[in-house]
């Protein structure tokens, strides 16, 4: 980023995360109104991510000798950072924003368990009660006691898609930890490679209808696509990256806590959108939970690119 410091001020970094935790939490609303003009959620994501990921390659290609020891790695982000937002993306076209988002806010438990199981990380007791407390929570917004009644909301697949988008965030995260060796620009674009990659084989490119819909898109909604994918997403996430690379991991993780409430007050004032008082307590629970995980110095939660509390939004 050539047009902010190399060594920024607390005051200036932590500007520059608000400012990428209130793009990632607007971007329902963009996504919504693809929806709304017939558009499904595989095929946004892979002109959107894709077309930033085609020139990515080219990127990716140049940083080869840094990454090729740990090329198994490189390949399990692309796949793994591209389902995240592949499925945060079409969860949100799809669902209730907020339930998605608190759904997506899970990621804190896979992050504690992840680096429990595959990293040997010791996990202090603050954590683990984080851990309880994002269970629980998950539980009450899926209907509490009532879940499995025929008046409770059932669980669906785009709840499933929600907690999946949740998981592979949290999944990235360790990965990237993992690999150490892999530069930041590789792990961040990965992601949109992997999106593309994976959103190309969702919409069946050799399917009949793909072409049908291509040609009924207006230019004003190709140029809506590509200023989404150019302008927003990848703006989204090269703030992000330079926000928690230049702040302490807790600190940031707690700005970035910021993308939560914006999406979910957003989508209550201005979506239509309401949540039950069970509902709530069980959200402000997984949004405490994702807090601990921050202060303990866990992964960074998030939409939608990724890294963890040091660097990229949607590599890890």
């Amino acid at each position: 980023m050539t047009f902010l410091p190399a060594h920024p001020s607390d005051r200036l970094a932590t500007g520059v995360l608000l400012f990428s935790a209130s793009l990632w939490g607007l971007s329902w609303m963009p996504l919504k109104g693809f929806i709304a003009q017939g558009l499904s959620g595989p095929l946004v994501a892979l002109i959107t991510y894709g077309s930033v990921g085609l020139l990515a390659v080219a990127l990716l290609w140049r940083d080869r000798a840094a990454w090729r020891a740990q090329w198994g790695l490189v390949l399990a982000l692309t796949l793994v950072g591209g389902w995240a937002n592949t499925s945060f993306v079409n969860a949100l076209m799809l669902g209730d924003v907020v339930r998605v988002m608190f759904l997506f806010y899970l990621s804190p438990v896979w992050s504690v368990l992840g680096g429990w199981l595959f990293l040997k990380e010791r996990i202090p007791p603050t954590r683990w009660l984080a851990v309880v407390a994002a269970i629980v929570g998950l539980w009450m917004v899926l209907g509490g006691p009532g879940l499995g009644d025929s008046t409770a909301l059932a669980f669906t697949w785009v709840d499933a898609l929600s907690l999946s988008a949740g998981f592979a965030f949290a999944a990235n995260n360790v990965i990237a930890r993992a690999a150490h060796r892999v530069p930041l620009r590789t792990k961040t674009f990965c992601v949109f490679i992997g999106c593309g990659l994976l959103s190309a084989l969702a919409t069946g490119l050799g399917g009949s209808g793909l072409p049908a819909i291509l040609s009924a898109m207006g230019p004003l909604v190709w140029l809506a696509l590509l200023a989404y994918g150019f302008g927003w997403m990848l703006l989204a996430t090269v703030t992000w990256q330079y926000g928690v690379s230049h702040l302490e991991s807790s600190r940031a993780g707690l700005i970035l806590l910021a993308e939560l409430l914006i999406s979910v007050g957003t989508a209550i004032a201005f979506g239509g959108e309401s949540l039950t008082p069970l509902g709530w307590a069980g959200g402000a629970l997984i949004a405490t939970a994702a807090g601990v995980e921050a202060l303990g110095g866990g992964a960074v939660p998030k939409p939608p690119p990724l890294e963890p509390q040091t660097p990229p939004h949607d590599t890890t």
